[in-house]
Formats: structure tokens, sequence, C-alpha cells
């Protein structure tokens, strides 16, 4: 079993991905479980430095990766922001060969983004209050490629299978776009099974983007994945992009 997910989407060769597992080479102790890449979720600082030294050194990243200090948000940061540590932001966008773009989710949707040029990438954080909020469609206006020519990759989240969600929810996606009720199956009273993989392909469809790929990864039913719906207490996976 292989300790990353890489994604199965025809990108350029100079662009390279890939979403992080609990089996990476870490060190963290329960909860959080070996590769928990994530600062802000309760584990050791130590341990999360080891873990982030790991990522570098075992998949051979070009450099650190830009951490973003996530608030399920709709910011994005692009390469004039990118000074300093941990930019307020849920998304980010650059061009420049071998800058390292993460986003860390554990049942929030990862998605990212390059253009069939493989000269520009984006990473963006997608829980449900930043998918309803526009996230992905903030993602696409701040590159600088035209959406028809970007393509997208959905990482492993919360599926639709397992994914139960109260009627607010529901009602902040639908406020947005009615066409978002497909993406709704009713459970119990006020209760419903959302599809986040396909509110996003409506949401980039939108944008101008019909090249979307994966979604099929669910972190609630994979225990390869950070659940913290499962788990409550527990690590984060991280999903890197960049070109060279």
């Amino acid at each position: 079993m292989s300790d990353i997910l890489r994604p199965d989407w025809p990108a350029p060769a100079n662009i390279h991905a890939f979403t992080t597992t609990r089996l990476g080479p870490g060190v963290s102790e329960l909860p959080f479980y070996r590769f928990n890449l994530g600062a802000r979720c309760g584990d050791a600082p130590a341990d999360v430095k080891a873990n982030r030294e790991a990522l570098r050194c075992e998949y051979r990243l070009p450099g650190e990766p830009l951490w973003l200090h996530q608030v399920h948000g709709i910011e994005v940061v692009t390469d004039d922001g990118m000074r300093g540590s941990d930019p307020l932001a849920d998304a980010a966008v650059t061009g420049i060969p071998g800058s390292v773009l993460a986003v860390l989710t554990a049942d929030c949707l990862p998605v990212l983004f390059c253009n069939e040029e493989g000269s520009e990438v984006a990473a963006a954080h997608a829980g449900w209050r930043g998918l309803a909020a526009g996230m992905l469609e903030a993602t696409v206006a701040a590159m600088r490629s035209r959406p028809e020519t970007l393509m997208a990759w959905l990482g492993p989240a919360a599926g639709p299978a397992r994914y139960e969600v109260g009627e607010e929810v529901r009602q902040a996606f639908l406020t947005a776009d009615a066409n978002a009720a497909s993406a709704f199956t009713p459970t119990r009273p006020g209760h419903y099974l959302i599809d986040m993989p396909a509110i996003a392909r409506q949401r980039l469809a939108a944008s101008g983007v019909s090249r979307v790929y994966g979604g099929e990864h669910c972190t609630l039913a994979d225990i390869r994945f950070y659940s913290h719906r499962r788990e409550q207490r527990t690590g984060r996976m991280a999903s890197l992009i960049w070109r060279t």
C-alpha cells in the first residue's frame, strides 16, 4: 500500500503533486498516528517539525512548502503575498518553479490546479464553509491562466456515502445556487448526506473549468486518511503541488 496518493490526471510532466497519508515516515504518537503535518491540531510541535523535515527529504521536495494558516475562508495568496510564514489564507497560487504549495485537510476537500502549459499551479482548502462561500471560484479568479486552460484534481475528503450534515449546511449552498440540491440526499429529519465533490464540479464548471478529476477517495471510509469527524482529535494530511 502506497504511503502517498498521486493525482490521476493528465497534467504536464513538469507538474508534481500528491497527498500524504498516515503511512508516511513520521514520528507522531496517538492519536496523531505517525505522519501528521498539521501544526494546529494539538500534536507535539517537535513531532510536527520532524514530520515536515521527513516530508521534504523522503519525497525530495525542492523546498519548504508554503504552509497556510487556514481559516475556512476564501482568501487566496499569490506570489506577491508569499513572503513570511503561514499567511492567513485557504488557497495559494504560483508560477514560480520549485515553489511548493500545500493545504492541510482531515475531511475537508483539497483541490489542486494546474494549467495545460505547466506554468502555473494552485492549491485550495475547501471545507463546506469555504466551498459554499466561493473558495474554488476565488482560486480560479486569482490564477493568471484562463479558466478553460486549467485542470483540477479533487483529493480525499469526507465522501457522499458517509458525510451527513444539517439543514443549515444545505441552505448555505442552496442560497448561492439552487442546482446544489442534487448533491444532497435526505437521511433523517433535517439531515442530509452531502456530495462535496459533486458541488465542487458544479462550481468549477460555472467558473469555466471543465477538466476535473479525482473525488473518489473518502476520508471517513479509508483508514489511510485522517478524519476529524471519525476520530475528533487527529492529524492532518497535506496535499502538495509544484512545477519545475
